[in-house]
C-alpha cells in the first residue's frame, strides 16, 4: 500500500486496541484517534477492501497484511520516539513528532535510525 498517513494511523490503532482486547470495536477506534464513527466506518471499508482488515458486523480484525503492516508502522513510530528522546526530546514532542515522521521518512534514514537505537 502507498503510504496513507490516515489509514496507517487506523491499523496502528486496531494494533494497539487488539493487544488490550479481545476486540476491536468502531467505538472504541473513534475515541483512541478522536473521529467520528463515521470516518471509522469509511476507513474500515478501504483497509477491507485493501485486505487488511475484515469485520464480523461488530469487531474488527487484522488479517496477516494487515498486522505485518501496522507492526511495521508502529515500529516505525517506536523507533523513532525513541531516537527523538536520546537526543534530548522530550516525551510529549518525541511521540506527536515520531507519529507524523513514520509516515514520510524514507527507509535508509529509519534504517539509520534503528540502528542507533539499537546500538545505544
Amino acid at each position: 500500500m502507498k503510504h496513507n498517513k490516515s489509514l496507517e494511523d487506523y491499523l496502528e490503532c486496531i494494533l494497539l486496541l487488539s493487544r488490550e482486547s479481545e476486540f476491536v470495536h468502531r467505538v472504541e477506534i473513534a475515541r483512541k484517534i478522536g473521529v467520528s464513527q463515521p470516518a471509522v466506518q469509511k476507513a474500515v471499508k478501504i483497509l477491507q477492501t485493501l485486505g487488511h482488515v475484515e469485520c464480523d458486523g461488530l469487531h474488527i480484525y487484522l488479517t496477516k497484511s494487515g498486522e505485518k503492516y501496522a507492526e511495521d508502522i508502529y515500529e516505525r513510530h517506536c523507533i523513532i520516539g525513541r531516537f527523538l528522546k536520546m537526543h534530548g526530546v522530550n516525551e510529549i514532542d518525541a511521540d506527536a513528532d515520531a507519529c507524523e515522521l513514520e509516515h514520510v521518512i524514507s527507509q535508509s534514514t529509519f534504517e539509520m535510525m534503528k540502528k542507533y537505537v539499537d546500538k545505544n
